[in-house]
């Protein structure tokens, strides 16, 4: 029953954490910030809110210490918008998971699988083995 409730309110802390940031941080450090996911803590004392930026990692370093400095801030302005006992305190963090599918799929397609119309003519040639 509480990982349906935290489930629900990390989709519901997705949503109102990307409207706040679009519409009420001001931090010039923060740039164009997608929010993709919200881990809530069991206890519900803490979030991990996982962003993608688009930059170099300087650009991205400078927008998660300019997110840092917003959290406080954001959460005051949660507390006014949920109806919740406790705000939890939100803690920003790259999502890295685009990289990771990359570098998968390119490991994937230079070592395991081969490329297609590349059969040895020697086995294409071979007769049927004396079984059948």
């Amino acid at each position: 029953m509480a990982s349906k409730r935290v489930a629900r309110l990390n989709e519901q802390l997705k949503r109102e954490i990307s409207h706040l940031i679009r519409t009420q941080v001001r931090d010039p450090r923060v740039g164009v910030v997608t929010v993709t996911a919200v881990e809530m803590a069991s206890d519900l004392g803490s979030a991990r809110v996982f962003v993608r930026i688009i930059g170099d990692q300087g650009e991205v370093q400078e927008t998660l210490a300019g997110l840092d400095a917003a959290a406080p801030f954001l959460r005051g302005l949660l507390g006014r918008l949920l109806h919740i006992r406790r705000i939890p305190e939100l803690r920003f963090r790259e999502d890295r998971s685009m990289e990771h599918a990359r570098r998968i799929e390119q490991l994937l397609s230079d070592d395991v699988v081969p490329e297609q119309g590349s059969v040895d003519e020697a086995d294409a040639e071979a007769p049927p083995a004396s079984g059948e």
